[in-house]
């Protein structure tokens, strides 16, 4: 294909685009912001790179107008899974179709297993130690699924004193009240219980593991998406 015929064939769906190429260099994208970014990768959040468009000046800074472009550098987005139950052998596959790096936390050996979890991080900790220990932030996702409550309720109080963007717990809305009579005994106010999404997921009327596993992927999409907003 010749340079003139890649420019002539355009975009399929008629639009256009236009493609803004910058210099690696002090006065346009200057080197240290390549670490900027990866610092803010590694602490969880997120970065925005405004460049001014008639001097081609990169800065780690965000503001409007529409002599700026601006780029906003996400942080990795994780998913924490409570419970190596059916349910999150679905939910881990989907996290991996989505870009979501998931890990399964479950002090049950016997079902926390790398046949039953192919290519997912495996973390037999209790609950509540690993969940500290993953610190989850802002691009940080929650879900308990194990219906013990000696495991998930010890998860959620660790999650409730974090940032993590989406909280989930799988169970019936009568669980649910249950498991909020429980957390409340044990000192954690309203306003932290809300956080709580229960029963998890987005309502679509789910049937079996999987499609469960679907539902709680779209919620935790959908906090994502409003977290970054």
């Amino acid at each position: 294909m010749t340079n003139d015929l890649a420019w002539e064939v355009g975009l399929p769906c008629g639009g256009e685009i236009e493609l803004m190429v910058q210099r690696v260099a002090s006065e346009s994208f200057s080197p240290a912001l390549f670490d900027r970014i990866a610092s803010a990768r590694r602490q969880g959040r997120a970065l925005a790179i405004t460049t001014d468009l008639a001097s081609g000046r990169s800065a780690a800074e965000e503001r409007s107008g529409d002599d700026v472009f601006v780029n906003r550098y996400a942080p990795p987005r994780r998913l924490l899974i409570v419970g190596a139950v059916q349910i999150a052998q679905s939910l881990a596959r989907i996290a991996r179709e989505i870009d979501v790096t998931a890990v399964v936390i479950d002090p049950r050996a016997r079902f926390l297993t790398s046949e039953r979890f192919p290519g997912v991080t495996l973390d037999d900790r209790w609950p509540d130690e690993a969940v500290a220990a993953h610190a989850p932030d802002e691009s940080t996702a929650l879900v308990t699924l194990s219906h013990d409550i000696k495991i998930d309720d010890p998860a959620l109080i660790a999650g409730l004193g974090t940032p993590a963007a989406y909280i989930g717990a799988l169970g019936s809305r009568r669980s649910h009240a249950a498991r909020l009579d429980r957390l409340r005994a044990l000192g954690i106010d309203d306003q932290q219980l809300s956080r709580i999404d229960g029963p998890a997921g987005v309502q679509i009327g789910a049937r079996g593991p999987a499609e469960i596993a679907l539902s709680v992927a779209a919620g935790m999409v959908k906090a994502f998406e409003a977290a970054a907003a």
